[in-house]
């Protein structure tokens, strides 16, 4: 499966997103003419090169066209958002916008569905996290306390850029944060920040404060790795593909960049659990009955397999394949529903292959398919039941609509 792994040692924010993310797309102009699609203006953006401790990386400058003129010293300095440089100006143009008006942006916008719904996903995380800090009703935060017009660019070109690279799994290092004090629009803040802290303590994410004076992790940054990633923890075993290396403006003792892995790797699923009970004493129409109940109720497997049992009795083993958090959900349908008294179970890893539903064209109408991709090869399988209302329809057997040439 398509994996990316941030590597967060020098902690995170959304123009070093969009540089990691900008090196692995490789398409600076794919990525300009789908932020035009916004439709905001007021900034240029600036992508270049920039070296940190011998280290190479993309960076990515949102400069406000009444600002260009100031140095970009000042930014990620501030408590709300990255770069504090326009906060005065941005506050008198777009004092009443809100949550609401950043959406609508997004959502008036020709960008892609998923790209939107990401974007928004993240800013909300932002959002809250003011929210919580101001003491103010989500509706009152204020668009530029959410970030203004570099933060809508940090944060939907960061969609954007997810939603062109389409992973299917994303995972993160443990976060590194600095430590010491900053100053920013609200006065001197302690790192991490309100925002960040709040973003991660609303999250699952894992982070730490490194011996760093200095700000490493942005409220944007913060909100981005929150929701793009599942795990946290050391790279997994993959095979990498692609490495993007995105600068940030900080040049520090440890190399200021964020490095963003893309490659391939086989999902270990830890929270797999197989479940077994022995029954000699309960009938067929019964244990038919159970096994509808476990499959409406999350079960990932559910099957019988005859045995003898003690006096030589016929009788059967259930077993079920389920997900740890449904775990005990099932074990209380197994009891309720069957004679047993006692439940077997242990916690199994297997691998599973990327897949997609898709939908084929075929000259007896469409078809329904899972695609499953292994080691670069891909496999197409027919969904049954989908194979069997085009059977029907067309009146052929079922066995010839295998042998269709879209599914080779």
């Amino acid at each position: 499966m398509k994996a990316l792994y941030f590597d967060c040692t020098s902690g995170i924010s959304g123009n070093m997103t969009l540089g990691a993310l900008l090196d692995i797309v490789g398409d600076e102009k794919y990525f300009l003419d789908e932020i035009k699609k916004l439709n905001v203006d007021g900034y240029k953006i600036e992508i270049s090169k920039k070296v940190k401790n011998g280290i190479t990386g993309t960076y990515v400058d949102v400069i406000l066209e009444n600002e260009q003129d100031h140095h970009h010293e000042e930014h990620e300095h501030s408590y709300d958002h990255e770069h504090e440089h326009h906060h005065e100006h941005e506050h008198h143009h777009h004092e009443h916008r809100n949550l609401n008006d950043v959406y609508s942006v997004i959502d008036k916008s020709s960008i892609d569905d998923k790209a939107k719904e990401l974007a928004k996903r993240i800013f909300i995380r932002v959002a809250k996290a003011e929210s919580k800090v101001h003491n103010k009703p989500l509706e009152e935060v204020h668009f530029h306390e959410v970030g203004a017009i570099d933060s809508i660019i940090d944060i939907v070109g960061t969609a954007i850029l997810i939603n062109k690279i389409n992973p299917d799994k994303i995972i993160s290092s443990i976060v590194n944060d600095g430590y010491g004090f900053i100053e920013c629009a609200h006065g001197t803040m302690a790192v991490p920040v309100p925002a960040t802290s709040e973003i991660f303590a609303n999250s699952k994410v894992k982070f730490r404060q490194i011996d760093v004076d200095t700000e490493l992790v942005t409220p944007t940054g913060a909100a981005i790795i929150a929701e793009l990633a599942t795990e946290f923890t050391t790279l997994p075993a993959m095979t990498t593909e692609k490495i993007g290396w995105g600068a940030g403006y900080k040049d520090l003792r440890i190399p200021n960049v964020l490095k963003v892995y893309l490659g391939d790797m086989q999902e270990r699923n830890e929270n797999f659990v197989v479940m077994e009970t022995n029954v000699d004493d309960c009938g067929g129409e019964i244990l038919g009955y159970t096994s509808e109940k476990l499959f409406q109720n999350g079960a990932l497997d559910v099957f019988y397999t005859p045995i003898f049992m003690k006096k030589n009795r016929p009788a059967y083993r259930l077993t079920v394949a389920c997900k740890k958090e449904d775990m005990f959900k099932l074990q209380n349908i197994m009891f309720r529903e069957t004679t047993t008294i006692g439940i077997r179970y242990r916690f199994e890893s297997r691998t599973e292959l990327g897949r997609e539903i898709i939908e084929l064209d075929t000259k007896y109408g469409k078809l329904k398919a899972k695609k499953v991709i292994n080691n670069g090869e891909t496999y197409i399988y027919p969904e049954y039941e989908s194979v069997k209302e085009l059977a029907e329809k067309n009146n052929i057997p079922l066995k010839e609509l295998y042998k269709l040439e879209e599914l080779k």
